[in-house]
């Protein structure tokens, strides 16, 4: 479904602040598969996910969903078929709309859209608040707030919605609860979960939690210096706790994590 091939990236290449930040990646993800990406920082994580949305172009290498090199498309181009939710709950909203406008413009996404068209239809608003009843953190009777009133939980969960408001093929989740409390956290990594099983979604979620990293999705890929140093899933994965990716990754890199570098717990 999603297949990376040999992908290289250089940021400044060809001067002292050169950084190799993906080092000739190979990767395949099957259609619904669930995969999170662990790795300390400056690992490649981000870049990763930002390659296959079209964010980062590849030095080298090729990017194809479902048979097709999306490579050279630009972000826009991959709208259709990738959705993203981002560390930042601001990113993926706009503070200054109410809550149906965000949803209104997200169910629009694709198509030609303006803010008068896409909250015209009584349908739609139905349709908008049944969807938010499911989140169940009382959005849907805050159609009319401004989302920039809401918490940064709500707001999280609402990007989420937005992302995955209309059919398409990836869920891209680069550290989207990074900035929230646990308890908001938790419920939009469980809202997550939900979604993603009941769409079928191929997802990639990176995560700075080792012990997140092992108990969403079914696969997990650990990164190093810009390349996949560790990859597992199956029985294996569930056999796993946090000490023992531990010790498979100083294993297989010869370098330890420190404690300051992820989220042991």
């Amino acid at each position: 479904m999603l297949s990376i091939k040999d992908a290289v990236v250089t940021f400044n290449p060809g001067t002292p602040l050169a950084v190799n930040a993906l080092r000739g990646v190979d990767l395949e993800v099957a259609q619904g598969e669930f995969v999170t990406v662990i790795g300390t920082n400056g690992a490649g994580k981000s870049t990763l996910l930002s390659a296959v949305a079209g964010d980062v172009r590849l030095d080298r290498g090729q990017i194809v969903i479902n048979g097709t090199d999306v490579s050279a498309r630009p972000t826009e181009a991959r709208a259709s078929v990738i959705g993203r939710v981002f560390q930042d709950p601001r990113a993926g909203t706009c503070a200054s709309l109410t809550v149906e406008e965000n949803l209104s413009l997200a169910a629009s996404r694709g198509g030609r859209r303006s803010l008068r068209s896409a909250v015209r239809s009584r349908g739609r608003r139905k349709q908008l608040t049944d969807q938010l009843e499911r989140l169940g953190m009382g959005l849907e009777t805050r159609l009319g707030a401004h989302v920039g009133t809401l918490s940064g939980g709500q707001r999280q969960a609402l990007s989420l919605l937005m992302a995955t408001l209309l059919p398409m093929k990836i869920l891209i989740l680069d550290e989207h609860t990074a900035a929230l409390d646990p308890g908001a956290a938790a419920r939009v990594l469980s809202l997550s979960a939900k979604i993603t099983g009941e769409q079928k979604l191929t997802t990639m979620m990176v995560t700075h939690s080792m012990r997140n990293s092992l108990q969403y999705g079914g696969r997990t890929i650990m990164m190093d210096a810009g390349r996949i140093a560790l990859d597992i899933s199956g029985a294996e994965r569930q056999n796993f706790d946090v000490p023992d990716l531990l010790d498979l990754f100083q294993k297989t890199t010869g370098s330890a994590v420190e404690d300051d570098q992820l989220m042991l717990s």
